[in-house]
Formats: structure tokens, sequence, C-alpha cells
């Protein structure tokens, strides 16, 4: 689950070394785990081993040895003097009793199988020179990659394309994933994702803390609300879906039907009077109040059993959405703000900063998408255009005192406290009108059903890609909550739950 950056990675390695391996030990075992995934890839024909002058390449010379030991037809080309190697990585090429060929994109010829050893997860500078002469060559030769740890030109830290960057069908890592295995477009270039055991003791991670994951329910299967046989409805929460104007009820009932789905015992749907005989027409198990102002509103709440609220979806970019906003916070109910109801603060970001801050123990998420996330953390986006997508919602989630939900491809949640996550199981299908008002929903069920904030937020997102990879090409939003039944006999088979 722990995700490292590349920082932690190599204090990883120095506490292993420190503890008794040598770290040509680990170069050794990364090595043949390369060699036994090339092998696995491809079972005859030359292999071409692209190696740089770090400990990258050095993995490369082993996984070269070793696959000539194997009785593989394999070359190594070398992007510096063989002689000019240093420490582990020149063992490793002593290792290597063959010539080593010319680093140039003639030399890479017409192999089964490219191993890039080129750069490590370090790499941080833009790729000049003969080294992007030659991804581009690799890129263009059509035989498959195998990227070692990380594809040569991806920032293991962030996931960025440093200039090229090699496309490979699959990535060997080790110990642990890293952000530029999950984030984009990093992700795209990895294709799938081996992380070999390498001899690096987990027990490591006690001293690291890490503080980021990959969004998978290991991380948060002991906060995954499981209804009690002696249970009711009431026992599972209670949440209300503000719905906008007439002509844009269907996002609220979008979030509505996610929220019932995903287990809260009861939603709300808080319609304007105008609007309230389209919504009642349109939902059924899902019940509609007629609130049309903010007054009518808290009068709502009074009712402590309705304690988790959805504001955003088709709401309305206005004072009538704030005032909504303030109405909840005030009543210190759980809250998930998406679409208009961020915009509707994009003047005045402080002013909701500042009340989520005050509203105690209230849990608040706000999901963004890439569009909307300026509008509120402006200065994040634009004074630091470098950073990651990681480091943008990390400084969001301080700024605001929230939950931040990043969506897209490689979605991240992040905490004030620092955790963080990044889904991967996304489908691209997902990414369709309405999606995101259903995972609005979905976050508000979790909360109805007490889960943390941060938990149901990453719980939220995992169960919505897996509801659109269940659903298949062709999904629409509707889809999804109508496929939430056999994602969670997924989970409760995975976790061993009867039902």
């Amino acid at each position: 689950m722990e995700v490292l950056t590349t920082t932690e990675m190599e204090r990883a390695d120095r506490l292993t070394i420190a503890a008794g391996t040598p770290g040509f030990a680990l170069m050794m075992s990364a090595g043949q785990a390369v060699a036994e995934a090339a092998m696995n890839l491809v079972e005859e024909g030359p292999i071409v081993v692209v190696a740089g002058r770090g400990n990258n390449g050095g993995d490369g010379f082993v996984a070269a040895a070793e696959l000539a030991a194997r009785g593989r037809d394999v070359s190594v080309i070398l992007l510096c003097e063989r002689d000019s190697l240093q420490g582990d990585a020149a063992l490793a090429a002593r290792g290597w009793k063959y010539p080593v060929l010319p680093f140039n994109p003639q030399a890479i010829g017409k192999p089964a199988l490219i191993i890039d050893a080129l750069f490590g997860a370090g790499l941080n500078r833009p790729v000049k020179g003969d080294p992007l002469e030659v991804i581009a060559a690799v890129n263009a030769n059509g035989a498959p990659v195998l990227a070692v740890d990380l594809p040569s030109g991806i920032n293991g830290t962030t996931g960025a394309v440093m200039g090229a960057a090699i496309d490979a069908v699959e990535t060997v890592t080790f110990f642990r994933r890293k952000p530029g295995h999950l984030l984009m477009p990093g992700r795209k270039h990895c294709g799938r994702v081996r992380v070999a055991d390498i001899g690096i003791d987990a027990r490591v991670l006690d001293e690291i803390s890490p503080l980021t994951f990959e969004n998978v329910p290991q991380s948060w299967q002991k906060f995954f609300p499981v209804p009690d046989i002696g249970g009711h409805k009431y026992a599972r929460g209670h949440a209300v879906v503000v719905s906008g104007e007439l002509a844009s009820t269907g996002a609220a009932r979008l979030a509505a039907r996610g929220a019932l789905r995903a287990g809260a015992g009861l939603v709300t749907v808080a319609s304007p009077r105008d609007a309230l005989a389209v919504n009642a027409a349109a939902l059924t198990a899902v019940m509609v109040r007629a609130i049309d102002n903010a007054l009518q509103f808290a009068e709502l709440l009074d009712d402590r059993r309705l304690g988790t609220v959805v504001i955003g979806p088709g709401a309305g970019v206005s004072a009538r959405t704030r005032d909504f906003v303030h109405t909840a916070l005030s009543a210190r109910r759980s809250l998930v703000l998406d679409a208009d109801a961020l915009t509707s603060f994009a003047d005045a970001p402080e002013r909701l900063f500042e009340q989520v801050k005050a509203s105690g123990d209230a849990k608040v998420v706000l999901t963004p998408h890439e569009g909307e996330f300026p509008r509120l953390f402006s200065d994040i986006s634009n004074k630091h255009p470098g950073r990651s997508k990681l480091e943008r919602v990390r400084a969001a989630a301080e700024r605001s005192g929230a939950v931040v939900l990043l969506k897209g491809p490689d979605t991240v949640v992040a905490s004030p406290d620092g955790r963080a996550s990044i889904a991967s199981n996304a489908p691209p299908w997902l990414a369709t009108a309405g999606a995101g008002d259903v995972l609005a929903g979905m976050i508000a069920a979790f909360l109805a059903q007490g889960a943390p904030a941060h938990e149901a937020a990453c719980i939220g997102v995992w169960m919505h890609g897996e509801a659109a990879n269940e659903a298949g090409p062709g999904l629409i939003a509707e889809d999804l909550p109508e496929v939430l039944p056999a994602v969670f006999r997924g989970l409760y088979d995975e976790f061993g739950i009867e039902y």
C-alpha cells in the first residue's frame, strides 16, 4: 500500500545496507527480478539492454548477465565508457563478460525485447542529447519495452515527463511503488507494474513513516462500514442532497442515487419548490423536501438524524449556494462540497476555509476536478506550476482544513495531516457527464455510516472506479449506482464478510 518518494526509497536502501545487507546484493536481486520478467515477456529472440551510468544501469547489467546465463541472446548498449562506472554499477558491469555496444540509435537493431535501464526514478532534469535520441529510437523501434524501476524520462516523485520518456509495456520496480508509477502521465508510460521483493525488510517503513499510499481496499478495510444484522436504516445514516433549480435537477438526483446505493440508510433531496414535482416524479426510495432558502434549510437540519449533506451537483453558482454551505457548516454536519458549491466561493475561498476550520469536528470533503481546483486554490496552481498533483492536493488540504479530492484518472485524496492516497483503478470510460455527482453521493454515504472523512473519500473513489470497470465501455453515470451491488459483493468476498 505504501508509496515512497525517490528520497524515501533511497532511505530504505540506506537503512537496509546499514542493517547488514550489501548494496550489491540488492542490485543482484533487482537485476534477477528484471531478468525473470523479461523471460516471461518473450520466450525467444534477441534482447537489448539500454544501460545508463548509475545503479539503474547496474541493474541492467545484472539482468543481462542472468539472461545470458539462461541461454538468451543479449546485448548491452551503454551510455558512458565502461571504465567510468563507479560503485555497485561498476561491479555489475564486471559481471558482464561480453563487449558493450556504442550508445546510438542504430545499435538497437530489431530485438524481441528492449530492457530500459537508462535512468532511474530520481531523474530531475530534462533529457537531452544522446539519451533523448535513444529514447526516441526505442519508442519508434516497435519492440516491447521492459522498464527497470521506472521508464526512463519519468520523474519518480511527480510522474512528470522530463522532456521525453520511454513507453513501456511493463515496469519492474522494487520494494514499493513510487508516485511516478501512479500519477499521470507517468502511469501511462509504465504499462503493467510489477513490484519485486529484493530483500528490503518492511520494518524500514516504521522509521520512514510514509504518508502516501495507493488507494486499495487494504488501506481502508478497517473503516469500511458493514451493516449490522441487528441494525436499522437510521443506524446507517441519513444524507441530504441539495438540488438546484428546475432546469438542473438531474445532478442532485444522481448524487442521491449514489448515496442510497452506497449504503446510506435514508436519503433526502432538499429541492426548491418549483422543482419539487420534477424531483418527486423521478425519485422513489429517495425522499424529497421543499427547501427554498437557507432559513428553511437550517430548520431541516434541526433534525440531528440528518447528519451528512451534499451541496454542489447542479446547485447553481450563487449566493444561495454559499448560504446553504454556511448553514451546513454552522450545523456541524458532515459535508461533501462539489461542483457549483466550490465555484460559488471562487471570489472568496478564504471565507470557506475559515468556516471549515471553525466547524470543529465536522467532516468536510472538497471534490474539485482540474478545472475547479484553481478557482479555490489559485496560488497553489499558478505560483508553483511545476508541482505534482500530489503536492498540490496536499497543500490544498492544509490550506482549507478539509479533505481534498482532486479528480482524474489518478484521483488524489489528501488530508490536512499530510496523508494522501493515489487511485489507479479508474478506466477511461469513467470520464462521462454526471460521474462526479455520483461520486459525491457515494462519499456522503460512507460519511453517513461513520467512516472518517479521509477514508470515506478513499472508499468512494475506489468503489467508483470499480463500478466503472464493472459496467464496462459505454458507461453513463446512471449505470454507476446500479452496478455497486456487484462491487460490494467483491469486497465482501475479499474481506471475508458473510452475506
